[in-house]
């Protein structure tokens, strides 16, 4: 038999490519975090950008006066709005975890009267089946409790953490100062230490990739903002007129964050809200919520247009394959950062998809 080395040597060439791609793909999300101040920088320095040019173009005032004037006006916004944030749910936190027991125990009678109205017994269920089903009713509240108190506490214990966010934060404002004032300096040392090929080859695939997974991201980002602020102000409404809405702030970060999920949406969250308060008998709240649902559902329809210029191209099935594994290797978070894996991956081997992963690998 007669062994086709130039084949088989194609073939390895080809697997070690996509592993080494997939591993430099892991370590650039591990780098990310354990430099998240920098990549915050980065990230804001590319959102205030276009302000400092149009600044410079309007002012007539060179780069670095321009960077500063827009730099104190970004770190003043954003301290502000971390104070403010911090403050509203360390006390929304601090209220939910102490009246968590309350709401279990409210759960609990919510779940034992709705059983009791439910005449199984009719359907000839054996009543072992029917304690069964009640017990696992009880076990699933009882699991849901638990997931919010250790969430709460999670997310309490990292605000409280002054010394570690405020180092953070320093941190962060000290690169962002940095990459703003002097980004092209910055540009022209990149240049200069490295080979000139790379650079081009570096910028040729940033700008690709900035430009597809950028370009959604921002569009999403841009429609979760949206969803938060709306609900967020809704919410509060609701708190002014003495609806029963305790937790404005969190309750918008978790529509927020649900409506960030692909396939997920804040109609997730929002509708069995709005249908639990009306089966404990608080009718005007979930009429109220279902009218708030609606009301973003119908700006993020006339925006989401206007800008998300085009699909991600990946079936909901991929996507969904994608939140599973990312929760599975980091937990929630993961659910975000999957898809977003999934984009770069679909990016990085657009080719080999286009023709057929394993026919290009493999065929001849």
């Amino acid at each position: 038999m007669v062994i086709d080395m130039n084949y088989w040597g194609k073939v390895f060439k080809n697997i070690i490519i996509v592993l080494l791609s997939i591993l430099g793909i892991f370590l650039s999300f591990k780098l990310a975090v354990f430099y998240l101040p920098f990549l915050i920088a980065f990230i804001l320095s590319l959102m205030i950008e276009p302000i400092i040019k149009f600044t410079m173009k309007k002012t007539k005032l060179r780069r670095k006066t321009s960077s500063i004037i827009v730099f104190v006006l970004a770190f003043t916004i954003i301290i502000g709005l971390l104070v403010w944030g911090m403050t509203s749910i360390i006390t929304e936190a601090s209220k939910l975890l102490g009246n968590l027991n309350e709401y279990f125990d409210k759960a609990i009678i919510f779940v034992q009267n709705l059983s009791s109205k439910i005449d199984l017994t009719r359907l000839d269920i054996p009543q072992e089946v029917v304690n069964t089903i009640q017990n696992s009713a009880m076990d699933f509240v009882e699991i849901v409790m638990d997931f919010i108190k250790n969430g709460v506490t999670s997310i309490l214990n990292f605000v409280t953490s002054i010394p570690t966010i405020g180092i953070y934060t320093a941190i962060t404002f000290l690169a962002l100062y940095f990459i703003c004032v002097d980004r092209i300096y910055m540009l022209d040392q990149l240049e200069h230490h490295f080979p000139q090929q790379w650079v081009r080859k570096f910028d040729a695939h940033l700008r690709e990739l900035i430009k597809s997974l950028g370009g959604y991201l921002k569009a999403e980002l841009i429609l979760v903002l949206i969803s938060f602020i709306i609900s967020l102000i809704g919410l509060y409404l609701f708190n002014i007129f003495e609806l029963n809405v305790q937790y404005p702030l969190i309750a918008a970060l978790l529509i927020g964050f649900v409506d960030l999920l692909p396939i997920f949406g804040s109609g997730t969250v929002m509708i069995p809200w709005a249908i639990i308060s009306s089966c404990t008998g608080d009718i005007t709240l979930g009429i109220a919520i279902l009218v708030l649902w609606a009301v973003m559902s119908v700006v993020r329809q006339f925006i989401e247009p206007k800008v998300v210029s085009g699909q991600i191209g990946i079936h909901p099935i991929f996507t969904l394959i994608a939140m599973y594994t990312g929760y599975k290797f980091i937990g929630i978070l993961g659910m975000v950062i999957g898809p977003i894996v999934l984009i770069i991956l679909k990016n990085v081997f657009a080719t080999l998809i286009d023709k057929g992963v394993f026919k290009s690998i493999f065929e001849k």
